[in-house]
C-alpha cells in the first residue's frame, strides 16, 4: 500500500526532467541552476520551463546554464546569455519593457475601450425616445381583418 502511495505521489507531483547526469556537485550551484530553469521556457514545448520538459533541446539549455554558472556568471548574466542567443520568447515571464510594453498594455487597454464604449451604448439607448407606435391605418386594418377571416 505505501509504494502504491509513494508511485501516486510522485506521478501526482511535478516531473522534472533533469537527468542525474547533469546535476551539479556544489548543491549552491544547483540550487541556482533550479531556480534558473524555471523561468527559461522549452522553445519545443512551449509552455514548459526547460527544468520539466524531456526535449533535447531543453537538455542542452539546461547544461548550458550549468555551464554559465561553473564558469562564475552571476544568474542575471545566465538569463541575459540564453536571451541574447534565443531572444526574450525563451523567458517564461517576459520584461515589461521595450517593444513588450506594448503587449503587456494591449489587453487591459482593449478592456477598458470595450468596457467605455459598453457603458455608451447603453447610456445611449436609455436616452433615446421611445418610437411612436402608429395604428394601422384604416384600409390596413381592413386588409387584415378579411385575412384572418380566410
Amino acid at each position: 500500500m505505501r509504494r502504491l502511495l509513494l508511485a501516486l505521489a510522485l506521478l501526482a507531483g511535478p516531473a522534472f526532467a533533469v537527468q542525474p547526469d547533469e546535476v551539479l556537485d556544489d548543491p549552491a550551484l544547483e540550487a541556482r541552476a533550479r531556480e534558473i530553469s524555471h523561468g527559461l521556457r522549452c522553445l519545443v514545448c512551449r509552455n514548459e520551463s526547460i527544468d520539466e520538459s524531456n526535449a533535447e533541446l531543453a537538455r542542452d539549455l539546461r547544461l548550458l546554464v550549468r555551464e554559465r554558472l561553473v564558469a562564475g556568471d552571476s544568474d542575471a548574466e545566465v538569463v541575459d546569455f540564453v536571451v541574447d542567443r534565443y531572444g526574450e520568447y525563451v523567458l517564461l515571464r517576459p520584461t515589461a519593457t521595450g517593444s513588450n510594453l506594448v503587449l503587456w498594455i494591449a489587453g487591459p487597454a482593449m478592456l477598458a475601450f470595450a468596457l467605455a464604449a459598453a457603458a455608451l451604448y447603453v447610456r445611449r439607448r436609455r436616452a433615446a425616445p421611445e418610437p411612436a407606435t402608429a395604428g394601422l391605418s384604416a384600409e390596413e386594418q381592413a386588409r387584415l381583418d378579411e385575412i384572418l377571416r380566410r
